[in-house]
């Protein structure tokens, strides 16, 4: 985030929408690291681990 871009507590917008349909740049982020770290696993030659959806809010 921009140093100079407002904080999202002074979003009451951006609030309103994460309450209402969720936190998707919270979901994307999980979900990166999650895609990266079975990357990382793969390129060092380990078999992907099979894991559980992440749960649905």
């Amino acid at each position: 985030m921009k140093p100079d871009s407002p904080r999202t507590e002074e979003l009451p917008i951006y609030e309103s929408l994460i309450r209402e349909r969720g936190d998707v740049v919270e979901e994307a982020r999980v979900v990166a690291e999650e895609t990266q770290h079975q990357m990382t696993q793969a390129l060092n030659g380990h078999a992907p681990v099979p894991q559980e959806p992440s749960p649905q809010q």
